[in-house]
């Protein structure tokens, strides 16, 4: 089950132009614990960022975000007011985690809030889970190496020689890659073949 975040002392920024329903956004996010600032220029990127944002994207700025695509550095919701697919599209390639419409019911911004904040962490834990096995992939190359010499030492098969190079990496406690690193730099002697 997942967890429910709990809004209260959480800060959030809503990008907008002059718009009648941001002082009632603003009311209810208040009722959920959140104090709202506004602002009305593009989020930068190397600026603080909050705990959420909160766009209105029916004002068509295609520069409201700095992530294009991205995993967002915080959950995001988008304020629609129409359900047109191009500012759904818009919405969904910036990032959002929630999608509301305008005139902005109470009942709807909890929910979105949620969504928005359990899609954010989904999208965080997947990147950070790209991020590492495009690191081991980088350094894959590091094993094949280390393993190609421990073949040449010893006159082993490419398996006993993945098993060997495992062994030691399980031994003291590192990663192949750094292990095989090593190997390669000759900071570490050579297995011997069992």
């Amino acid at each position: 089950m997942r967890e429910t975040p709990n809004f209260t002392g959480w800060q959030a920024m809503v990008l907008h132009r002059e718009d009648g329903n941001t002082e009632k956004l603003i009311r209810q996010l208040r009722l959920l614990g959140i104090h709202a600032t506004l602002q009305w220029a593009p989020l930068s990127a190397a600026a603080l960022l909050p705990d959420l944002v909160i766009v209105d994207a029916d004002q068509g700025w295609d520069d409201l975000l700095p992530w294009h695509g991205e995993t967002p550095a915080c959950p995001v919701v988008a304020l629609l007011g129409s359900e047109a697919p191009g500012r759904i599209a818009w919405a969904l390639g910036q990032g959002a985690g929630a999608i509301i419409a305008k005139p902005i019911a109470t009942s709807a911004v909890y929910p979105a809030l949620v969504m928005a904040v359990s899609l954010h962490r989904e999208r965080k834990a997947t990147a950070e889970k790209l991020q590492y096995l495009e690191e081991r992939v980088r350094l894959r190359p590091l094993v094949h190496a280390a393993v190609e010499k421990l073949q040449a030492a010893h006159g082993i098969d490419e398996e006993s020689a993945y098993a060997i190079l495992r062994n030691c990496a399980m031994r003291r406690r590192l990663p192949m890659e750094q292990i095989s690193a090593f190997i390669l730099a000759g900071a570490e002697p050579l297995p011997e073949a069992g």
